[in-house]
């Protein structure tokens, strides 16, 4: 195995800025309000998605029945949502219509924003990921969104992430190993940090089927719902919960003789320092992540020292950046694309191709 060729990792570098396939160009872009009350990305969340759904329903109380009865707009399920428009009464399909329309137009909004930003300039398409994405009114708002801006002569397409949203955060992963990680393994370890759910994964890269990693998959998977927990659980006990998780994994590839590779990846909401702080970003998460004393890469390290004889690596990244990294075979035609998550917050990041793809 090539595992002489790793780095001591005290010399890992999170958040890089050059990755093995791209160059993170931007990301975590926190953009105001013109009023400045408030973040844009607000505008385009899935708690946003469901307030224009109520909206909607409040216009029409005020002249009767509500179509939608009397299920809170919060609660309404993607499924849900998708069952009333394609097979609704026409006003309840109508409630959900105008929902989406006002979403599109909010996102296309969003997105004018975000390309005049530096870092997102010249940006060819968008992948939108996240909850939203995989639900067909999400897939609609998207569309509708994209050909509302080349409606207005933005030379610049919309699409939905290809991989569920709960496997995109996991799958991306693999983009962030180095090179030598793909000699003599066959998966690795990653986890997906969240506002509301936390997913520790093991992802089989496939190269025997496609060198350029399109068909890595996500083998076996984990989830924790910390934002359901009463009391709210506290960051240390998130940590080892996150551990008991990565045991777990660890466990069960020993069993099935995979090949795991003493590596593991991390998405992780808010702005993450080389060194694996969170400096901020990090609210939504249970407890203080954002402390100048946590360092989450480490006591990841300190808990699970080594997998399978070897020394455990640890990469960190923004969630969004991960999630977009699992895009990557699959944007080769182009230079420069980027990623938006709709979920409890609005996530973004903005890649290059490093080899030049699409020039």
């Amino acid at each position: 195995m090539a595992t002489s060729q790793a780095p001591s990792v005290s010399e890992i570098p999170h958040a890089a800025g050059t990755l093995p396939a791209v160059t993170v160009d931007s990301y975590n872009i926190e953009l105001r309000q013109p009023d400045d009350e408030g973040f844009l990305g607000d505008r385009v969340t899935k708690g946003a998605f469901r307030d224009l759904v109520e909206d909607w329903r409040e216009r029409l109380r005020k002249l009767g029945d509500d179509p939608l009865g009397e299920t809170p707009s919060r609660d309404l399920a993607k499924k849900t949502l998708d069952r009333l428009l394609r097979e609704g009464s026409p006003e309840a399909a109508g409630v959900v219509q105008g929902a989406v329309e006002d979403f599109s137009q909010e996102l296309a909004t969003v997105v004018r924003r975000f390309l005049r930003q530096k870092g997102w300039r010249d940006t060819e398409r968008i992948v939108v990921g996240g909850g939203l994405s995989d639900s067909y009114v999400g897939r609609l708002a998207i569309g509708r969104a994209s050909v509302l801006l080349r409606a207005a002569g933005i030379d610049l397409s919309l699409v939905p992430i290809r991989h569920h949203h709960d496997e995109g955060g996991l799958i991306g992963a693999v983009h962030l190993a180095p090179a030598w990680i793909f000699s003599g393994y066959d998966s690795l370890l990653a986890i997906d940090i969240g506002g509301t759910n936390i997913r520790v994964g093991i992802v089989a890269t496939n190269l025997r089927k496609a060198a350029d990693l399109s068909r890595a998959a996500v083998w076996r998977s984990e989830l924790w719902r910390h934002r359901d927990e009463e009391p709210p659980p506290t960051r240390d006990a998130a940590v080892a919960r996150i551990v008991a998780m990565l045991e777990s994994l660890v466990a069960r590839a020993e069993k099935a003789d995979l090949a795991l590779a003493p590596f593991i990846g991390v998405g992780c909401p808010g702005v993450i320092e080389p060194d694996g702080q969170i400096s901020r970003g990090g609210q939504n998460l249970p407890g203080n992540w954002e402390s100048s004393r946590f360092n989450l890469p480490r006591a990841l390290r300190e808990a699970l020292p080594t997998i399978g004889g070897h020394e455990t690596m640890v990469v960190m990244h923004n969630d969004a950046v991960v999630q977009g990294l699992s895009e990557v075979p699959f944007q080769q035609d182009i230079v420069r694309w980027g990623v938006l998550t709709i979920g409890t917050g609005l996530g973004n990041a903005r890649f290059g191709n490093r080899d030049g793809a699409g020039s």
